[in-house]
C-alpha cells in the first residue's frame, strides 16, 4: 500500500541558516516576500528573527541551531510538520553542531521533502508551481528497515 502525503497550497517552512549565510538567506527572503507571506514559517533561533523583522511577517522560531533547533526541525520533518526546507548552510566552515546539521539534512532527503542549500536551487524551488498549489508525492516505505533482523 503506497502511503501519499498530500502538500496543502499554504506550505509550512522550514528557514535556517548558518551564521555565514544569514545575510544571504535574508536578502531572498525580501525579495521573495510576497511568495513567503503565503505560506508558515519556521525557523532556528536568530535566523527566525531576523526574518520576521525583514518580513514583518510572523515566524515560530525555535532554539538556536546549535542548541537543538536543528533537531527540533528535524523532529518536525519526522512527524509531517515541514512541507519544505530552505536551509542556507555554509559549505566552507566547521560547525560545532555539525552531526545536528547532517541529521537534519538526512531527514529531509528520508522523507522525500523538497529542500534547497542554496539560493540558486532556492529561486527554482519558489518559482515552482508547486510551491502554489496542492502537491501530493509518495512518501518511501520503510517497512523493510523496520522489519529487518537485528
Amino acid at each position: 500500500m503506497k502511503n501519499i502525503r498530500k502538500l496543502e497550497r499554504r506550505k509550512k517552512i522550514a528557514l535556517i541558516a548558518h551564521d555565514n549565510k544569514k545575510k544571504d538567506l535574508i536578502e531572498w527572503a525580501i525579495h521573495n516576500k510576497i511568495e513567503l507571506s503565503k505560506h508558515s514559517l519556521v525557523a532556528t533561533g536568530t535566523t527566525g528573527k531576523l526574518i520576521e523583522e525583514a518580513l514583518d511577517q510572523p515566524v515560530v522560531k525555535l532554539l538556536s541551531g546549535p542548541l537543538g533547533g536543528d533537531q527540533q526541525i528535524g523532529a518536525m520533518i519526522a512527524t509531517g510538520d515541514i512541507d519544505v526546507v530552505f536551509f542556507f548552510f555554509d559549505p566552507m566552515e566547521a560547525q560545532p553542531h555539525d552531526s545536528d546539521v547532517k541529521a537534519l539534512l538526512r531527514l529531509a532527503v528520508a522523507w522525500n521533502l523538497p529542500m534547497a542549500c542554496d539560493r540558486t536551487t532556492a529561486d527554482f524551488l519558489m518559482t515552482s508551481r508547486f510551491m502554489q498549489e496542492e502537491y501530493s508525492y509518495e512518501l518511501p516505505d520503510y517497512t523493510q528497515y523496520l522489519n529487518r533482523n537485528i
